[in-house]
């Protein structure tokens, strides 16, 4: 079985989403724009990089829908999309859930061989330790 092609789309939409966020100066950017809009003299004060490494920083994280901005003047202010917090809240949803739920346990020649895949594990399932380990967490 493969994985549907609304599923890959999804699959490579977080991928971009975790790019975005695969450097720390970029973390630190969200950190700042969280407390509200902020100039760029400002972050490379907070930051101590130059205005060219704070705008290709900030590039990435526009493409990633993100962060937007607007022009005052001279100025370029830079605030947090309004869909940044769920994005965020959807990449850490999905970094903490057990098993994504739509990505079917299947190989392409045929149903799972493997010892936790067979019926007999389904029923052992509920009396092994993890079990146990998990219901008095």
């Amino acid at each position: 079985m493969r994985l549907s092609t609304r599923t890959v789309r999804i699959h490579q939409e977080q991928a971009r989403l975790f790019r975005a966020l695969g450097h720390p100066a970029r973390i630190a950017i969200l950190g700042i724009l969280g407390e509200g809009e902020q100039c760029v003299c400002h972050l490379e004060a907070m930051l101590g990089f130059r205005q060219s490494a704070i705008s290709q920083h900030l590039m990435v994280l526009r493409s990633a829908g993100l962060v937007e901005d607007r022009r005052d003047g001279w100025n370029i202010y830079y605030r947090r999309t309004p869909s940044s917090h769920a994005m965020l809240s959807g990449a850490l949803k999905l970094l903490t859930r057990t098993r994504p739920s739509d990505v079917p346990h299947v190989h392409a020649l045929g149903a799972c061989p493997c010892p936790k895949c067979s019926p007999q594990h389904d029923k052992l399932a509920g009396s092994g330790p993890a079990s146990r380990s998990i219901e008095h967490a």
